[in-house]
């Protein structure tokens, strides 16, 4: 049956249908959320037993895997800020972090927690040395400070010491109010250990997103491990940054030294665990918040490159440095998304425009293209060869629509990881009924009117189809991404209803064009038999 659609309408439907997909698996099938451990250890940390086998020094391990025993912790310090709650505890680890602005909530309205219940939690410290390490896991620190409130651009200097069997280790941690911090650490006498980044939030669980570790290291270059898909450990040098993260959040070390070993090691569910080879006196920083570009920025352009869009980063990366300026002219992230589609529109304006002008002279010499196939029925080879002359002398290439489209493809997944990936969107109303762009619409009004714009974009552009199942599953195409589009971030939907719009008004100036040259070619067919008859 493929046989019988034309190369684009081979290439739209594959790509129909590709979409449609996976789109429909990940609804059905959404990734797993890491869960970092044994669900019952909210408030307790793991400590090796006898079982555990030693780090040795070109050898780490990760210290959380294998046969463990349980500590109860308790909060030490308390730090209170107008965006955040942190929390620390008594084995000198931030235990919690709750954002106070509800819109990182979930649906349900409660407020954002971003270290996990379970697993290791940031500023957590093993030994290499495994007697020193147990006595470590039971040893609580002491703290200078309580209770702490941060002012607006406010800083609190908290002095964390731990004295163990001949060794004291001193944490001095300076916390901002913008969430990232400074740390300074010391041991009296050296000994090998390793500082943990903790797991990832699992504030958002959307499908399509990518959740898991990143090292961006050396010259530019970005390593995703994705939840459930480590294997082994592998290690990193000269590293600027590691970050553990979800949709919207991250948890962030960097600022340390580029000789500083960094591991990334799998956990008992495959998940990625990342730590830094700590030494005796050891600087780093580090920040746990949404992955906001302005605000990572502002604390220091390095973070930036936390915000990950996949495999089309060079092409989603700019899309988004020019949606954010399209922001800051608008003062709304839903305008800003509708002229940011306008801009792409004239951007792609070239390869549109050439692939509707080739699918429309395709359309006029279907006619003459089905008597040339009938006329060489039994010949194939004669019969392409006439095929093709008829393309030539027309000037229609029977690929001109594949291509334009195939260009497009990597520029839609671009626009597609950045407005599900932009934390900015969370809480961005556009009209009455959109109050957060990060969210699916409440009302199902933007699906809608996306479903309806394909249809009719569909109805008004040229087909060639010869089998009637074959424009039934086109007409049904709209139907289908409709459906999927209900649970689609309000943002995303609503760019792509506005391409439909631009594809409508294009689509029909070319028709209008091609009607008015028919007309013409027309006027002058009857003029000339006028004329032969004078």
């Amino acid at each position: 049956m493929l046989e019988k659609f034309t190369p684009n309408q081979r290439l739209l439907l594959a790509v129909a249908l590709s979409f449609a997909f996976f789109v429909g698996y990940t609804t059905l099938f959404p990734p797993k959320a890491s869960n970092g451990g044994d669900a019952n250890m909210s408030t307790e940390i793991v400590a090796k037993q006898a079982t555990t086998s030693l780090p040795t020094p070109s050898e780490p391990s990760l210290a959380s895997i294998g046969d463990v025993k349980t500590v109860k912790t308790d909060t030490l310090t308390t730090i209170n800020s107008k965006e955040f709650t942190l929390k620390i505890d008594t084995l000198g680890r931030i235990s919690s972090i709750v954002l106070k602005n509800k819109k990182h909530g979930n649906k349900a309205g409660k407020l954002a927690e971003l270290i996990p219940p379970t697993g290791p939690k940031p500023l957590q410290v093993r030994f290499a040395d495994e007697a020193l390490d147990a006595v470590a896991q039971k040893t609580p620190y002491s703290s200078n400070i309580d209770d702490v409130v941060l002012g607006e651009n406010g800083k609190a200097e908290i002095l964390l010491t731990q004295a163990l069997n001949g060794v004291n280790v001193t944490k001095k941690v300076t916390f901002y109010s913008d969430g990232h911090y400074d740390v300074t650490m010391n041991l009296s006498e050296a000994k090998r250990y390793f500082v943990y980044l903790g797991m990832h939030p699992q504030i958002n669980d959307e499908m399509m997103t990518v959740v898991g570790g990143m090292v961006y290291s050396g010259d530019n270059k970005t390593t995703i491990f994705e939840d459930g898909g480590v294997e082994g450990r592998e290690g990193f040098n000269n590293v600027h940054l590691v970050s553990a993260f979800d949709q919207y959040y991250a948890t962030i070390f960097y600022g340390f030294d580029a000789a500083t070993p960094v591991y990334v090691e799998r956990d008992i569910n495959d998940n990625p665990v990342s730590y830094l080879e700590g030494t005796q006196a050891f600087n780093f920083k580090g920040y746990v918040g949404p992955k906001e570009y302005r605000a990572l920025e502002a604390i220091n352009p390095v973070l930036t490159h936390a915000i990950e869009f996949g495999m089309f980063t060079f092409i989603a990366a700019p899309i988004f440095k020019v949606l954010m300026w399209l922001h800051g002219l608008f003062g709304n992230w839903g305008w800003a998304i509708i002229a940011l589609t306008a801009l792409i529109r004239i951007f792609l304006y070239p390869l549109t425009q050439k692939g509707m002008v080739s699918m429309q002279r395709i359309k006029e010499i279907a006619p003459k293209i089905k008597e040339v196939q009938a006329k060489y029925k039994g010949d194939p080879q004669r019969m392409n060869a006439a095929v093709m002359e008829m393309y030539k002398k027309h000037g229609a290439n029977p690929l001109g629509g594949c291509l334009p489209l195939v260009l497009q493809i990597p520029v839609f997944f671009a626009i597609y990881r950045v407005l599900l990936n932009a934390v900015e969107l969370q809480g961005a109303p556009w009209l009455l009924w959109v109050t957060d762009l990060s969210r699916m619409d409440p009302y199902y009004i933007l699906p809608i009117l996306m479903g309806a714009t394909m249809y009719y974009q569909q109805k008004i552009t040229p087909s060639n189809f010869t089998d009637p199942l074959q424009e039934k599953i086109f007409k049904f195409l709209p139907i289908i991404f409709t459906f999927f589009f209900f649970t689609f971030p309000a943002g995303l939907v609503l760019y792509w209803f506005i391409n439909n719009i631009f594809s409508i008004t294009q689509q029909y100036l070319v028709n209008r064009q091609f009607a008015a040259a028919r007309i013409i070619r027309h006027e002058a067919h009857l003029a000339e038999k006028h004329h032969e008859k004078d």
